[in-house]
């Protein structure tokens, strides 16, 4: 190193001159001065420790977890990216030179050169360009059900009974129109007589739920909810040649429905968590997670909500993913959970009212002392594309904080063009797997059925303590649908009957009747 690098500098770049594989996010900044001698790096195996991204808009937020995916993709590690506003889409694409790009790699020291990255790009439901995502109401849960209709306490606990109702009956909540079926049916007479040794669910109640399903469906929101589900382990593929494939989930089409898709990313999280198995530290990760418009998913949670949360971030870190949260301020991010984000980048933060000022002042006490820099007015004079970063190192100690002018993205910065995107989504290996919607049987038929009888049969009596297995499939229909069809001769003859499947996915769904539910309520199943 220059002997013409400040003291300071160099105390600094110590902390960040790691051995082992790392991503390089840029270059120390002091008094205005990028130093290219003094990078700044995170290492790969600290990353499933989670991470904040924070800042005010327009400081640089969505480079940041462009440059990072981009280097982790490269890396062999798959990544996960909420694309909110929609920009985030040319990371497929190579970056295009310019000035500007050419000026920033030489302040730091990078070599640039264009590059894009394996990209699928998904939308909810199909809402929007990309493979649609849908999740079943059952797997979903009533935890995170609850926090899409803003229901309070009361209103979730009586959701989480007839979750519970339907689970044990073999009544198969895939859609809106299911758990319709089946509220509307536990409010009759016949359905009161049969919740009486469980508890129940006030007219009221059930009115307030019915109303707010409505309304989610009435946005569109339902074509969310069904088959075929999407499976978590899409995600952790990685592309021919060994880089890690970026998934994009497109959200532009439900800006206006903050609350369904904070909601839907921590149901993607908490399949994962479920589903992968333990590993504890790798040298890298299996997956890294970037969470987008965080304050989100916290803002009006239950105490439940919020635990389950807390427990998830934990624990997940032992099955290879890390996260990333990403906001505006750290204080949008309970404390529980700030607590275990080891790795910080935070963009310049403004302070123009008194709030911000607090806001300020708060985001300061977050980081590690640093004799270098005086934080509260360093992060008021950041520019874009500079953040103050301290991340863990190898040992799983604090690196010393750093001002840090970031690297450029070597992807396009922007979006790309709605043709190209939608040819990607037209050629991509999953469209003949998700695109097209399925309506199975399921409780809006079955109650339908009943109904329809002169005298309607009682459902099956819940199977007794110690009894059936709990299933370990969402449906334990799909398990037997699986069997049947795997099945060769004379058996999967019979097998391949529709009104043969039918019997057995009802069969199958009795025998395994209790689903077994994890830390959010949602649904477990077995890969």
């Amino acid at each position: 190193m220059s002997a013409l690098v400040p003291s300071a500098v160099r105390e600094i770049s110590d902390g960040y001159a790691f051995t082992g594989p790392a991503l390089d996010l840029g270059a120390v900044l002091l008094d205005g001065t990028a130093y290219a001698e003094a990078p700044v790096r995170v290492p790969l195996a600290v990353l499933n420790r989670h991470g904040l991204v924070a800042g005010a808009t327009g400081t640089g937020k969505t480079k940041t977890l462009q440059l990072i995916a981009e280097q982790l993709s490269a890396q062999g590690v798959p990544v996960f990216l909420a694309d909110i506003k929609g920009d985030v889409s040319g990371v497929a694409a190579p970056g295009e030179p310019g000035e500007r790009t050419a000026a920033r790699a030489a302040e730091v020291g990078q070599d640039w050169q264009p590059r894009g990255c394996p990209a699928e790009f998904y939308a909810l439901g199909g809402l929007g360009s990309g493979i649609p995502l849908r999740a079943t109401v059952t797997s979903f849960g009533p935890l995170l059900l609850s926090k899409v209709l803003d229901l309070n306490e009361t209103q979730e606990s009586s959701l989480g009974l007839v979750f519970h109702y339907a689970d044990r009956n073999g009544l198969e909540l895939y859609d809106l129109k299911d758990l319709t079926a089946v509220i509307t049916f536990l409010t009759s007479p016949e359905g009161k007589e049969e919740l009486k040794g469980i508890g129940g669910i006030s007219a009221a109640t059930a009115g307030v739920i019915l109303r707010s399903l409505t309304l989610l469906e009435n946005e569109g929101a339902g074509a969310f909810f069904g088959e075929p589900e999407f499976d978590t382990a899409e995600l952790l593929r990685t592309a021919d040649g060994g880089a890690g494939v970026v998934s994009v989930l497109e959200l532009p089409a439900v800006q206006d429905r903050p609350r369904l898709f904070s909601t839907f990313l921590m149901w993607l999280l908490a399949d994962l968590y479920q589903e992968l198995p333990e590993v504890g530290d790798l040298d890298r990760p299996k997956l890294v997670f970037f969470f987008d418009e965080a304050h989100l998913l916290f803002k009006g949670a239950s105490k439940a909500f919020l635990e389950a949360i807390t427990q998830t971030v934990r624990l997940i870190r032992s099955k290879g993913v890390g996260i990333f949260f990403v906001t505006q301020t750290p204080k949008d991010v309970p404390a529980d959970v700030l607590a275990q984000l080891g790795n910080r980048v935070q963009h310049a933060l403004r302070a123009f009212t008194p709030d911000d000022a607090k806001a300020l002042k708060a985001t300061v006490s977050t980081f590690p002392k640093s004799p270098a820099y005086d934080l509260g007015e360093v992060l008021t004079s950041l520019g874009t594309g500079e953040a103050v970063i301290t991340v863990l190192s190898e040992k799983g100690a604090p690196t010393p904080v750093a001002a840090t002018r970031l690297r450029a993205p070597q992807s396009l910065m922007g979006p790309i063009a709605p043709a190209a995107l939608q040819a990607a989504v037209d050629g991509s290996a999953l469209a003949g797997k998700y695109r097209d919607a399925i309506d199975r049987e399921s409780a809006y038929e079955k109650l339908a059925a009943r109904a329809a009888r002169p005298e309607a049969e009682p459902v099956p009596a819940p199977a007794p303590a110690g009894g059936a297995e709990p299933a370990r499939e969402r449906s334990s229909g799909r398990a037997a649908e699986r069997t049947q069809e795997g099945g060769g001769g004379l058996l999967g003859s019979l097998m391949s009957n529709p009104a043969l499947k039918s019997f057995a996915r009802s069969a199958g769904t009795q025998l395994g009747r209790e689903i077994s539910r994890s830390l959010f309520g949602t649904s477990r199943r077995r890969r």
